[in-house]
């Protein structure tokens, strides 16, 4: 069935119009993901729930019920709990849990008509860039099987990418959504945190009610439109919460992109990209403003290096939350015989960990003085365009121990975790972020761009998601 291989908006449209059954679309998919295992996105299969779902939905569809997504089959990663459906988050320990509810971003698809069709794959308790555990094995990259899908929300990536899902709903914190949804060549959101719910995500443990402070739920899909449609849905108060308020999210401003005003970062010392993503951006560049947008490419709102030295900090200081106690015991001892003058990478790892409160509330008020300048620098400028990352999808590393792991940039070795550094700048500052995908690299691999938006301002980085996705449809920009 071609429908498959269309975007999420346009496959419920068909179902809209009536072209297809919920029933025919789920199966369809399901018979895809069965006869393409190699790309191991999809790890635990709901079929006879998900065709039962999808029966349902087709009966309430003829008693002329509407809902946002009815009958729409989608995929979840795996570190979303989800009702009755085994929940990994990619680790050993959690093979056999199955939770007894779902997860608050999930029962908000779910009521809205979705269909879940499984699980997709994630690196163990989301804690990597590329996507491989030992449950599961490793998702490669839909374009090149050498290469990394990205991660942690590597199999939903994949699974968009090879038309095995056409919705996916992942996690992000440093760069999750992104960095595979820029490797494997599709459309990503991460929200303003805050406004999607992750009661219920993986980590912290399950049962925990709270989670990290810069991580965000959101979808990955394969067009602008499809991302508006899975925020519309996501976005709101929790359960716990609905009584008080109500989610507004503000309208794009403009339908044209000329009337828009446009930001470019095109590159930085702290992270250089490579030479494919400075042609894309240069040319973007010239494209806009020959275009008759509004663009610039003033000085940047923040300084890179300082802002990814205080999200390191911050998100170390976060993920010791959830450490065993004998554990943090031993880290907290470790990092007592440090020499203040060690700074070491392990070095920083320790004090960031177990940092006082008194530090973390110092730095907590570094970040909102730096929320502070992206306010005013989106006075001036409506969205930021950046690299996604400094090069198209890397080498796959699974059989590489982490220390020796790399990257190269225009055959320059670089830093491993270089490959979020770009997508940092939205997490520490919580602001609204995408990742659109633009073209291929000369060995084919998917190459895009990231957006940046003030806070709140998702519906305009959506907007402008889609306007240059109908640019770069129009074969007006071509990257080198």
């Amino acid at each position: 069935m071609d429908l498959i291989r269309r975007s999420a908006s346009e496959q419920l449209d068909a179902l809209n119009r009536g072209e297809v059954s919920s029933r025919e679309l789920t199966t369809a998919h399901l018979e895809r993901i069965t006869a393409h295992p190699e790309y191991n996105a999809v790890v635990t299969l709901d079929a006879e729930a998900a065709l039962a779902a999808a029966a349902a939905a087709d009966e309430q569809r003829s008693r002329g019920r509407a809902a946002a997504l009815l009958g729409l089959p989608i995929t979840l990663k795996d570190s979303l709990e989800t009702e009755g459906l085994r929940t990994t988050c990619g680790t050993a320990e959690l093979s056999g849990h199955i939770p007894r509810q779902d997860a608050d971003a999930v029962a908000r698809m779910r009521a809205a008509g979705a269909v879940v069709l499984g699980k997709t794959n994630t690196p163990p308790l989301c804690q990597g860039i590329q996507t491989s555990n030992e449950l599961f094995g490793t998702t490669p990259n839909p374009y090149d099987p050498h290469r990394t899908a990205g991660g942690s929300s590597g199999g939903a990536a994949a699974a968009v990418a090879a038309h095995l899902s056409p919705l996916d709903i992942g996690s992000d914190l440093a760069g999750s959504l992104r960095l595979p949804g820029h490797y494997c060549g599709v459309y990503s959101l991460r929200p303003t945190h805050g406004i999607v719910s992750s009661r219920g995500h993986i980590p912290r443990p399950p049962g925990w009610l709270t989670t990290s402070d810069m991580l965000s739920l959101g979808p990955l899909g394969r067009s602008a439109a499809d991302l508006d449609l899975a925020l519309g849905v996501l976005a709101g108060p929790s359960p716990q919460e609905a009584a008080g308020w109500r989610l507004e999210l503000p309208p794009a401003p403009h339908e044209a992109l000329t009337g828009y005003r446009i930001g470019i970062w095109a590159d930085d010392p702290f992270c250089p990209v490579d030479a494919s993503t400075r042609a894309l951006l240069e040319e973007l560049y010239r494209t806009l403003r020959d275009t008759g947008v509004r663009v610039s490419d003033t000085a940047p709102p923040v300084d890179m290096a300082s802002s990814d030295r205080l999200f390191t900090s911050l998100m170390f200081a976060g993920s010791a939350a959830s450490a065993a106690p004998q554990a943090y015991a031993a880290e907290v001892e470790a990092a007592g015989r440090l020499s203040p003058g060690d700074e070491s990478p392990g070095a920083r790892y320790l004090r960031d960990r177990t940092m006082s409160h008194r530090d973390w509330l110092l730095a907590n008020e570094e970040r909102r003085r730096l929320q502070e300048r992206w306010a005013a620098y989106f006075d001036g400028v409506d969205v930021l365009v950046t690299p996604a990352a400094p090069t198209a999808a890397v080498p796959d590393q699974t059989d590489v121990p982490m220390p020796e792991r790399y990257i190269t940039v225009d055959g320059r070795r670089r830093g491993y975790f270089e490959q979020t550094t770009w997508l940092n700048l939205a997490g520490l500052a919580q602001l609204p972020s995408a990742t659109v995908p633009w073209g291929r690299t000369r060995e084919g691999l998917p190459i895009g761009v990231q957006l940046i938006g003030p806070r709140l301002g998702d519906r305009t980085v959506v907007k402008v998601a889609g306007l240059l996705g109908e640019l770069r449809d129009a074969g007006t920009v071509v990257p080198a």
